[in-house]
């Protein structure tokens, strides 16, 4: 009974965290259309629904009824397994997420590693939906991907070791505490500002869409791709985007506190103050999409390797020295 007890437990934990980010996901797409819309001047979703807010159902009806096409020339299981590898990937990274101090699937000492872990393997997914293609687009955008993915995780790691240096811990709760009386944008705002950066370049989005740009890639690694498999690429892009904007909150926005910590802010549940967060980065994330052109492939390569990564690394000496000179490094965590 015991084992029976702990089997519907987990069951019950997985469910809580997949729905939610499904549901939201499926929002985020009409949060992300209409603001393009309203950036360029147009509607955006009006339609299907008050304000087109079914628009993105009738896109996933669209893509359940959909044939799903596997090339002929394709290796057939790869080519299945690969959305599925990227869908899984992108909402597993979510157990260790704590939208508040009470509400996380699983509060594991290194929080940070498991994420960047399961981040990096999310460029497996890519590789093998283009490769398995067996079709030329497809596979130089996978190959666009993967050095992309890698160039700015290195970078985005980087970033992270300022975080860790000003709180002594890997747990992500332990960050979000450590930020109660000051977040950490203030003092490591261009870190920020790089993050935010790369966290375009990592998923792929304008002006970092390289991998699909659709005048020189038709879809990019998607070409191929069809019906719910289309779908599963597209649902794992948009779980990865909510991830990063919930790291970025994390990191330097002090998760789920309150801005001010005076009533009534502070009888807000955290749990308000973090989806709170998450939206308004997501919301620059579209912003940028609808105003900012498209990198060419070398600026983007330059700006990864030659100016992020060496005024990363200098900012982690900067911060490791100030921390020693003025004696404020965490106490008993080394």
């Amino acid at each position: 009974m015991e084992t029976l007890y702990l089997l519907y437990t987990e069951v019950y934990k997985i469910l809580f965290l997949l729905i939610p980010i499904l549901v939201s996901v499926a929002m985020i797409v009409w949060f992300d259309r209409r603001v393009w819309g309203f950036i360029q001047r147009r509607k955006g979703p009006n339609v299907v629904g008050p304000f087109g807010l079914f628009q993105t159902l009738a896109d996933a009806l669209k893509y359940i009824f959909k044939e799903i096409i596997v090339p002929a020339s394709a290796n057939k299981a790869v080519f299945i397994i690969a959305p599925i590898i990227t869908m899984t990937l992108a909402l597993s990274a979510w157990a260790v997420i704590p939208l508040s101090e009470t509400i996380v699937i699983s509060d594991i000492n290194v929080g940070i590693l498991y994420i960047f872990a399961i981040s990096s393997l999310g460029v497996y997914g890519i590789i093998m939906g283009g490769w398995a293609s067996n079709s030329k687009y497809p596979f130089l955008g996978a190959i666009r991907s993967a050095a992309q993915m890698v160039s700015y995780e290195v970078s985005i790691g980087i970033i992270i070791i300022n975080v860790l240096l000003c709180v002594g811990s890997l747990n992500l709760k332990d960050i979000v505490m450590a930020q109660q009386n000051l977040w950490f944008i203030i003092p490591l705002f261009p870190m920020f500002v790089i993050f935010f950066i790369s966290a375009l370049a990592e998923t792929n989005r304008p002006p970092f869409d390289l991998p699909e740009a659709e005048a020189e890639l038709v879809a990019g690694y998607q070409t191929e791709y069809s019906g719910m498999m289309y779908a599963m690429f597209w649902l794992g892009e948009y779980a990865n985007i909510l991830l990063l904007c919930a790291l970025g909150s994390i990191l330097f926005l002090g998760g789920w506190l309150s801005p001010v910590d005076l009533y009534p802010f502070n009888i807000i549940p955290g749990i308000f103050w973090m989806l709170l967060k998450i939206l308004l980065l997501f919301f620059v994330f579209a912003i940028v999409k609808a105003i900012v052109p498209r990198y060419r492939y070398d600026q983007l390569m330059r700006l990864g390797w030659k100016i992020f990564l060496p005024f990363s690394l200098l900012y982690v000496v900067l911060t490791a020295s100030f921390l020693v000179y003025f004696d404020l490094l965490p106490k008993g965590n080394y």
